[in-house]
This record gives C-alpha cells, structure tokens and sequence, in this order.
C-alpha cells in the first residue's frame, strides 16, 4: 500500500495517541528520512535537529554502520532471555565495557529497554538493599522538584512535575521533593548561597523523616526537562557527604547526560562524584535501538545477588541486537573523539548564542554543560519574571515552522541537545533560528509575523 502526506496525516490523526498532543491538534510532522544532524519529512521539508530527537542522537541520524550491526546480529542471534543462568556474547561485553568506563567501584549492570524502566529498577534497588541488610524502614526515596525521573509509577512519583501526577493519583507515598539547584532563580533561596540553603533543607528533611528511614536520593547531576538546570560545583560533592554520613543512597539519572553529552562518559565524572547507582539510556545506542543500562556500585550489588538474587526482570533485560548496536556506538563515540567534541562544539554553540541572543530583551540567561543548552525565557530582565507563552504560538513552533530548527521547550526555557556531530555551520545557523524568532517576541509572549 503506498501512502502520500494526506493519507499518512490522516491515518495517524485516526489511530495514534501521542504524548502530551490533545485530540484537537490537527499539525502533525512526519519525518522520513535523517543523516547526521539533518531529518526530511513526508513534504521533502528538512530541518536541522538540535534536540538530538530525546536528548540521544549522540552520532547523528542514519549511521550505516549501526544498521550493519543491527543486521549481523539479527541474522545471528536475534533474542533470547537473559532470565536466570542465561546470557549472551553481546550483554557480556558491553556490561564489561560499560563497567570499564564508569567510576569505580559500579562494576555491575543491570540491563533495561529504557530510562523509565531504569529507575523503576534503581527505586526498587535501592529498597531491597537496605531492606536485605535488615533496615526495612529505609523505604523513603527524596527527589526534587522540577526532576524527571520517567512515566512509571516509582520514577513518575519521583518526578517534581504536577502535570505528570493529576490524573494518575494516588501516586507511589514515601517520597519527599526538595528545592532543586536553579541559580538564576535567586528568590528561592531567600539571599542565601544556594548550595547553603539546599544543603541545610536537606539536612532538615533527613531530621523530619528520620534518617532511618529513607533509602536514597534520586537525582539528574544536570535537570534536562526543568530546563537544563545546572547546579552549583559544591552541590553534588555536599549532598554525597550528607548521604554518607547518614546511610542513605545516592542514585543518579544519567539517562540524559551519559555516553558523552557532556564532555565525559558520565556527568558523575564532569562533577567529582561517585554516586551508588547511575542510570543510563538514550545515548547509550544513540536511539537506534531501544536499551538502558544501570551501572551499579560493588557494595549494592553484592547484597542484591544474596540468596534467590534481585527478583524482577524485563522481557528485553540484555537484548543482543541492542547491546551489539550499544557496543558500536561506544566505539563511534570514541574513535572520533565526540567527548571532547563535545566540550569544544558546546562551548562554540554557548559563545553563538550569546553573541546572537545576549541582549535581547526576552532572554534571562544562557546557560550549558557540554552540548546540553538552554536559553531561559523572561519578560522582564531585571525582575526575571518569566516570559508568559500562548500555547497556540510558542517559541520552538515558530522557529521549526519559520526556520526548519528544532528546538525543545521545557519550562520557559528553549534547551538544544543537538548530535555531538553537529558543525560549526549548524550551530551557527540554530543561533540564528532562535534569534530571527526571539527578535521578534514581546514581553507579552506574543511573537511578531516576520
């Protein structure tokens, strides 16, 4: 059956339910082809990706290699469990791999298909952990707001967003939300340093709660969808010490910001911290196959594997043909050094916006770590107050629909992720899309026609 751009609109308003799209929305985009930073829809429109899809297109769209791997491995061995004494050749090495690349001592990984089933896994473990070392009451998880932490109803509860709680209640209890690390918004912390301020409220909460009580803190080292949010450099290293000093775990979602996207293998590493349990995805195979990885520190690992070992597994737990394509995808990220790209084209695109950007009046603060940016929204520099949106004009819809530049939004901020092979041209032409389109929004919200 061949299908035009009418039919294929028409047959996806008919049988698709995407997220966060009401019924009502009549727009849809369907791309059809990519290479490198570059995707062409059912129209023959190409647009430049600098959202890298999800924050994972780490080598870029339509890499042929990794549709080779993809291929051998199917014509080899397409699936088999990993339940049990099971395995397979692919999983071993790259949970090796994998293990050789993060701090020591997370020595262990535990596969998933994604970054929702990773910390669902991470929440999990951590309460079996201390509940095997006889410390049951240790069931409370502290996360903040402002994070995201996936869909399912451990990570969900985690995640310090209302819109992904109404509806769904009552959600997972024994959770407990915390101010994030926001330096640009000053008035959350009443004139006080911020990491001073986050450190004594933590400490506060540990004393409300009881310190027995509570498994571990979840955290993204950088928060992506509040907004790229980049803490303070004590923030982490104080928060571990907290944590120690009172038993309690730390867990890191890195599903965003490992495998590259900020200049390291892990954002652990960019902060000089060692949490117990890192969870990856997205980047780990660039989004060419759906896959997750926990890296999991010896100590934790050891009381999991006691007795009949950690009871619950995923139908893909080690999937061959993704940890064949994850392993090719580490070797690309390595052999052409897209670490260290990723530290010098991040810093060049940073420089872009803020030489295109910086004094407009709608723009608060331009902030980066690597090729992860955001450039935050005001209406009023001085007061910081933020941009009001039309929802029915936003920013990042007038710049894909006036320029062909994707660009996400996330709470009053425009955060750009693009491929860690994006080139200097592309980033010079993202920063123009922004600027063509932000030159002309009013503190209103309202976006001038061009």
């Amino acid at each position: 059956m061949t299908l035009d751009a009418a039919d294929l609109v028409r047959l996806d308003r008919s049988h698709i339910i995407h997220p966060y799209l009401p019924g009502s929305a009549t727009e849809r985009v369907i791309m059809t082809e990519g290479d490198g930073c570059r995707l062409t829809d059912t129209d023959g429109r190409s647009y430049l990706d600098a959202t890298g899809g999800l924050w994972l297109a780490q080598v870029g769209h339509s890499r042929a290699e990794l549709a080779d791997v993809a291929h051998e491995q199917m014509k080899k061995l397409e699936y088999f469990t990993s339940f049990w004494e099971f395995s397979n050749d692919r999983a071993i090495a790259l949970a090796a791999r994998l293990a050789s690349l993060a701090p020591d001592p997370l020595n262990h990984v535990y596969f998933t298909s994604g970054g929702s089933e990773g910390n669902e896994a991470a929440i999990k473990m951590a309460r079996y952990y201390h509940h095997h070392r006889g410390e049951s009451s240790r069931t409370w998880i502290l996360a903040r707001d402002k994070a995201y932490h996936g869909v399912g109803y451990g990570g969900g509860s985690a995640t310090g967003f209302p819109v992904y709680h109404e509806g769904f209640s009552p959600m997972v209890p024994h959770v407990s939300h915390l101010t994030p690390p926001w330096p640009y918004r000053t008035e959350l912390y009443g004139g006080e340093d911020p990491t001073d301020f986050l450190i004594r409220e933590l400490e506060e909460r540990i004393a409300e709660i009881g310190a027995g009580n509570i498994a571990a803190m979840i955290g993204e080292p950088i928060m992506g969808v509040g907004g790229m949010l980049v803490p303070p450099a004590d923030y982490w290293p104080r928060v571990r010490e907290v944590l120690d000093r009172h038993g309690i775990l730390l867990i890191f979602d890195e599903v965003v910001t490992a495998y590259g996207r900020v200049g390291e293998w892990f954002a652990a590493q960019y902060f000089g911290v060692t949490p117990d349990i890192i969870v990856t995805a997205k980047g780990i195979t660039s989004g060419y196959v759906p896959l997750g990885a926990l890296l999991v520190g010896d100590h934790v690992a050891e009381v999991l594997l006691r007795d009949h070992g950690f009871p619950m597994g995923y139908t893909y737990n080690g999937h061959p043909v993704a940890t064949a394509v994850a392993l090719a995808n580490l070797d690309i990220i390595e052999k052409e050094g897209l670490l260290a790209r990723a530290t010098t084209l991040g810093a060049t695109l940073h420089a872009e916006l803020q030489s295109q950007l910086g004094e407009l009046p709608v723009v608060g603060e331009i902030r980066s770590v690597g090729m992860m940016l955001a450039v935050e929204l005001v209406a009023d520099r001085a007061t910081r107050t933020p941009l009001p949106l039309n929802p029915d004009r936003m920013p990042h819809d007038v710049i894909r629909r006036d320029t062909g530049v994707i660009v996400r939004d996330s709470a009053h901020s425009l955060v750009l992720s693009p491929p860690l092979i994006m080139t200097e041209a592309e980033a010079k032409e993202a920063a123009s899309a922004l600027r063509g389109v932000l030159e002309r929004t009013e503190p209103t919200g309202e976006i001038r026609p061009a």
